[in-house]
């Protein structure tokens, strides 16, 4: 976790109360890696959300119990990077090539005796 994540899970939260939380995700994502306290305000105003009731989450540290519970639950979880994935509760780790998802979501619905998708049983199961 880089220094600036936490203010930056915090300013999302803080987007979240009121309802916005996609529109800021998306612009913190296409601002990379700049979080700075004034650059997570402007991005507020950017979204439309109102400043000052983003400014006082902020400050009041709202988001933060959320936010810890999330890491400790990945943290117990063996997470340690992103992305990471569950495919019923098999972890699969980093970006990854289409056809390691194929294999593992095959070998699970075969583990479970769910039929093949078509395409998958014409691949033999890859």
């Amino acid at each position: 976790m880089h220094p600036l994540a936490m203010p930056a899970a915090m300013a999302a939260v803080a987007a979240h109360e009121q309802g916005k939380f996609w529109e800021y995700h998306d612009k913190l994502f296409a601002n990379q890696p700049r979080f700075q306290p004034d650059q997570l305000l402007q991005y507020a105003r950017e979204v439309g959300l109102d400043v000052n009731r983003f400014k006082a989450a902020l400050d009041g540290g709202r988001g933060r119990p959320s936010i810890n519970a999330d890491m400790a639950e990945t943290n117990a979880l063996g997470v340690t990077g992103t992305p990471a994935f569950f495919i019923n509760g098999r972890f699969l780790s980093g970006a990854r090539p289409f056809n390691d998802f194929a294999q593992m979501i095959n070998a699970e619905l075969q583990r479970l005796n769910i039929p093949l998708p078509p395409a998958a049983a014409a691949q033999g199961g890859r």
